[in-house]
């Protein structure tokens, strides 16, 4: 049976192997999906061996994707421009193939809440791996802008610089940030301490989309915030964990599988529903 694995570190918590099962389950393929944890320096051991043991592709999660783009044999467009691999595959013809799935995952949750982002201003908070993959998605739905605001200004800076030629993306100190911005993305991991980025109040109004990566059984610190404030559309990134995944099955088995009735799974499985 092929074997697949998420590696990261901690990765007990990982709802990987539960979506994974599922999608198999759904779409008629024998495989198992399993969970590795090694040392923070024992990755690139680890990840050769499991290859060499017969595995044929895996997800990779926090704190590894960096390193994980230096050990495939090839990249995919979007890792290239992402700087970080998610999910590798062993090819037919021996070769590791390093994939980015994390913005196209974002994005196709976006959508399906019915965000419209072509002619949006979109407002991403944060200059980290995670802001950095969904930078392509983003503006390759044509935006009229997209902010950059990160605590350290330089790194916001240096990002748009990066990603200027696929669109107009520009970055912005928080104090100096001017709605109306019609969606704004926590890529920040503040949700997880429960803390906020430093965004004044009357930037969110009715209208307004907002969107946290982090996820959680209930509403993360964000999330309140925003509501608190008069957001009226508010969506954690529980949908994207799933459809980042969806993109994986299909870079490794060929098939895309559904995502609707595995996400009301494992909202059942968080007992968020």
């Amino acid at each position: 049976m092929d074997r697949y694995l998420v590696f990261g570190h901690p990765v007990r918590h990982s709802k990987s192997p539960f979506i994974h099962t599922l999608f198999a389950r759904q779409t008629q393929q024998e495989l198992e999906y399993g969970l590795a944890e090694p040392a923070v320096d024992e990755f690139a051991q680890a990840l050769r061996t499991f290859f060499d043991q017969g595995g044929k592709g895996c997800n990779v999660t926090v704190p590894f994707k960096e390193q994980a783009f230096t050990l495939v044999d090839r990249l995919s467009p979007r890792a290239k421009r992402a700087g970080a691999v998610n999910t590798i595959k062993l090819t037919d013809d021996g070769v590791l193939l390093g994939d980015n799935t994390d913005g196209a995952g974002l994005v196709a949750d976006l959508k399906s809440h019915g965000v419209t982002l072509a002619d949006s201003r979109i407002l991403l908070l944060g200059a980290g791996g995670a802001a950095r993959g969904a930078l392509a998605p983003l503006l390759a739905e044509l935006p009229s802008e997209l902010v950059i605001a990160n605590r350290t200004h330089t790194k916001a800076q240096q990002l748009a610089a990066e990603f200027h030629d696929l669109g107009p993306v520009t970055a912005q100190a928080y104090e100096q940030l001017a709605g109306p911005f019609d969606l704004v993305i926590n890529s920040t991991s503040a949700s997880l301490q429960g803390e906020l980025p430093p965004l004044t109040p009357a930037l969110i109004h009715t209208d307004i989309a907002i969107y946290d990566m982090m996820y959680g059984a209930s509403d993360t610190a964000f999330i309140s915030w925003a509501k608190q404030h008069g957001a009226r559309q508010t969506m954690d990134g529980l949908g994207m964990l799933v459809e980042q995944a969806a993109e994986a099955f299909t870079v490794w088995r060929g098939i895309r599988p559904g995502t609707k009735q595995v996400l009301r799974e494992l909202k059942r499985n968080l007992g968020v529903i």
